[in-house]
């Protein structure tokens, strides 16, 4: 900027201040210094009598990059004023403005006069369209002004890619990938690939992910920070930690996202020692933790039962990091104390934080309650929670829990009764699990999926086989008063077991042989017993998503928890569909790996080299 204030001052002196063509170097160096020089760029362009089109762009712009997004829009108004003609430089600095604004009708009148103005056909201008309507929410506006195009280049593709996946929809974000490698020949860069495996994350789909993983090693992709860390994330959120570990270790460069995602996936994985570990390497290392860190080294902190940890963990963030806690991290230390039995505690903890605690941060220290069947403090929570959101049916299913698993029938029934007075159900919990690249989702309530008696068929001889083995059904969270029988039956057709004969139905015969499936099964449902993997485990209330592993990978989400809520509880009827997610348009899997010899060394790296890892467990075979 000092650059920009001499030659602003030479302009002065010489009476060329209000000159446009003069001043534009000035505004220029404005723009890419932010917030900062926002200010003295305004200041600059009201001393100018007749600003051209480029200036306009160039103001609007500032106030765009700088977050001014209103006097953006306010700046564009005006030039329309003026009769100053826009040209495909200026609408997308507006549209960017409206997205961020999120008012979508403005920018439909800009999108129209951009037809009047005949810049409809532009890629720049539908590009910056394309990401409002996105940003607005708006999909079917955002498909349409795409398909519209004349020729979409990579960015128009990345942002659809973009809007789906930022609107919730990572299946289609998926299928445009798909379509744009069939569309067009042109390669896909570092932010396309960013988005996919964002998709891919959100879908918890891990055969994909290598796939993926395979296609940027093969097209030649550098492994910088952003894909690097998607990478990372993609892995951990699909259950494979150690390929995350695997990939951050060859990542020729890292940020605090990447050591932040590396935390957060072994905080997941309840790896907690080595989130801590990772975190006290960052800091040696100069990296500054932040407001994200702190989130997943606080639950990794909470996972593990580290208080003290804990405790020093938090009194550090404001005091040496200047790092402001939010609810996140007053969450974590609820859960911390709650889970240490300090359910008093806890409460005097949030009654004194210095923000309003919300429904979040009681509905924790209501699950402790539970937990540690604190009736008196979880009815006293569960009347907090009332006040903020009295209509959550984890709420309702958490106290009748609690009844429950204390033998008082008759509370538990008037808080059942209570609920279908109010009209509040209990959400139905669901598992997902991949084969190939179609991912199966069975839900409770349904026996829609055509392999169903097949299904259950193989389920039932895979529990007599685990009964010879000593294998006895836990049946000690069916929170009915009935027989052993009937609990038993309750716990038998939970959509996660349902995943799991699917998925030993779907293996090929050559995999099964090398497969033992009885041991694989008695070590998943020995966790079950554990309290650490099956969703009959987990209350309705948990808005997380646990993940099963599986020889398919299994992905459990939100939990069948028949046992929780009466109507429905042990049902023998799931459902599930398949939707075929698959990313290799261009040509199948295995026609894409047969060219593996040419892998370039950093790539074998990544893929192929580290200790005990091979082409098949990253679900490739090069020919």
């Amino acid at each position: 900027m000092n650059y920009a204030y001499k030659l602003h001052c030479r302009l002065i002196k010489r009476g060329l201040d209000q000159d446009p063509l003069s001043v534009k170097p000035i505004l220029l160096s404005c723009v890419a210094n932010g917030q900062t020089a926002l200010v003295y760029s305004v200041s600059i362009f009201s001393l100018l009598r007749y600003p051209d089109t480029f200036t306009w762009n160039t103001i609007i712009r500032a106030h765009a990059n700088a977050g001014s997004y209103s006097e953006a829009v306010n700046v564009f108004a005006k030039m329309r004023q003026r009769h100053v003609p826009p040209d495909h430089y200026t609408l997308p600095f507006v549209f960017k403005a409206c997205g961020h604004l999120v008012v979508p009708k403005t920018g439909q009148q800009i999108q129209s006069l951009s037809v009047k103005l005949g810049l409809d056909g532009d890629v720049f201008v539908n590009n910056a369209l394309i990401a409002m309507y996105s940003n607005c929410g708006l999909v079917e506006p955002a498909q349409k002004s795409f398909a519209e195009m004349p020729q979409p280049d990579i960015v128009s593709w990345s942002t659809l890619i973009s809007c789906y996946l930022n609107n919730g929809l990572p299946e289609e974000a998926l299928s445009a990938f798909r379509e744009m490698q069939v569309a067009t020949e042109t390669r896909p860069d570092e932010i396309t690939m960013v988005s996919v495996i964002s998709a891919v994350s959100s879908l918890g789909a891990l055969e994909l992910g290598k796939w993926l993983h395979f296609f940027i090693i093969k097209t030649g992709l550098v492994l910088k920070v952003s894909l690097g860390t998607a990478l990372i994330v993609m892995y951990s959120k699909c259950g494979s930690i150690d390929m995350s570990i695997r990939v951050f270790e060859a990542m020729p460069e890292r940020n605090v996202f990447t050591w932040t995602a590396l935390i957060d996936g072994f905080a997941v994985h309840g790896r907690s020692e080595e989130a801590l570990e990772a975190f006290d390497k960052m800091k040696k290392l100069g990296f500054r933790p932040d407001y994200i860190t702190f989130i997943g080294v606080l639950f990794a902190c909470s996972h593990k039962g580290l208080l003290e940890e804990g405790r020093k963990i938090f009194s550090s963030m404001k005091r040496d990091y200047d790092v402001e806690p939010g609810f996140e991290h007053y969450g974590c230390m609820v859960d911390l104390l709650g889970r240490a039995g300090m359910v008093e505690e806890a409460y005097e903890f949030i009654e004194k934080m210095p923000i309003t605690p919300n429904s979040v941060i009681w509905r924790t220290l209501l699950g402790a309650c539970v937990n540690h069947r604190n009736l008196e403090m979880a009815e006293q929570v569960k009347k907090r929670i009332s006040e903020l959101d009295p209509c959550h049916d984890g709420d309702y299913v958490l106290i009748s829990n609690v009844y429950g698993g204390m033998g008082r029938w008759v509370e538990r029934a008037e808080i059942r009764s209570l609920m279908r007075y109010k009209g509040i159900g209990k959400r139905p919990g669901c598992s997902l699990i991949e084969v190939g690249l179609a991912i199966h989702e069975f839900a409770a309530g349904d026996d829609s999926h055509p392999s169903t008696a097949a299904i259950k068929e193989m389920l039932g001889v895979i529990v007599e086989r685990l009964r010879g083995l000593g294998y006895t059904p836990d049946i000690s969270n069916v929170l009915f008063d009935v027989g052993d029988e009937e609990k038993e039956q309750a716990v038998s057709y939970h959509s996660e077991k349902l995943a799991l004969a699917f998925a030993f139905l779907c293996l090929a015969p050559e995999r099964a042989g090398a497969l033992n499936p009885v041991s694989q099964l008695e070590m998943a449902w020995s966790r079950r017993n554990q309290g650490k993997s099956f969703a009959s485990e987990k209350t309705e209330e948990d808005e997380s998503s646990q993940r099963e592993k599986t020889p398919e990978e299994t992905r459990s989400r939100d939990g069948d928890a028949d046992a929780a809520l009466g109507d429905g509880a042990g049902s023998q009827t799931d459902h599930a569909r398949a939707r075929t997610v698959g990313v290799g348009a261009a040509a199948p899997v295995s026609d894409a790996v047969s060219a593996a010899d040419g892998v370039g060394p950093e790539a074998v790296d990544v893929a192929t080299s580290s200790p005990g890892l091979s082409w098949a467990e990253i679900g490739f075979r090069p020919q």
